[in-house]
């Protein structure tokens, strides 16, 4: 059964690792705050395995000048006995490219890369509260063109 409080605790987990992002909160553990060391991700570039990992997630945002992450109608299924949780939400992606970005691709290119998508997770408690043991994103629609991925980025296949 879903509490309100369980609903509450992970939609601000969601909102606060997204903000984080946006706010290219990167420090030490970051990513401990809302994923389990054995998170796997999957992204429409390929997926990631382990806490480690999610450095990938540092320089994706990084690719851009500034990012928001706007989350919206979250809906939450807490197992109470096991500890575990499943959430899926709507999100909105909106990404600004560097200047640099914009000179190679020449006048009047678009300065946004957009995706509406959608998001699910699977999470655990931990003795600190909820975090994300798997998460997936798919994208649903874009504008824009998002950037050209660095040679040395090598996505994994998701599986």
């Amino acid at each position: 059964m879903t509490t309100r409080t369980d609903h509450t605790e992970i939609s601000m987990l969601i909102s606060r690792f997204f903000r984080a992002l946006d706010e290219r909160k990167f420090d030490g553990d970051w990513a401990r705050a809302y994923l389990t060391d054995d998170v796997r991700t999957v992204t429409p570039i390929g997926a990631a395995d382990g806490v480690e990992a999610m450095a990938h997630a540092k320089e994706a945002v990084e690719r851009y000048a500034r990012t928001q992450h706007i989350a919206s109608d979250v809906l939450v299924d807490v197992e109470a006995a096991s500890g575990r949780a499943t959430a899926s939400w709507n999100a909105l992606m909106t990404h600004v490219h560097h200047d640099a970005t914009l000179q190679q691709r020449g006048e009047g290119a678009n300065p946004l890369f957009t995706v509406g998508g959608y998001w699910e997770a699977e999470l655990r408690r931990e003795q600190e509260g909820w975090r994300i043991s798997r998460t997936s994103v798919r994208a649903v629609w874009t504008t824009g063109q998002p950037p050209e991925l660095a040679s040395q980025i090598r996505p994994t296949p998701a599986a």
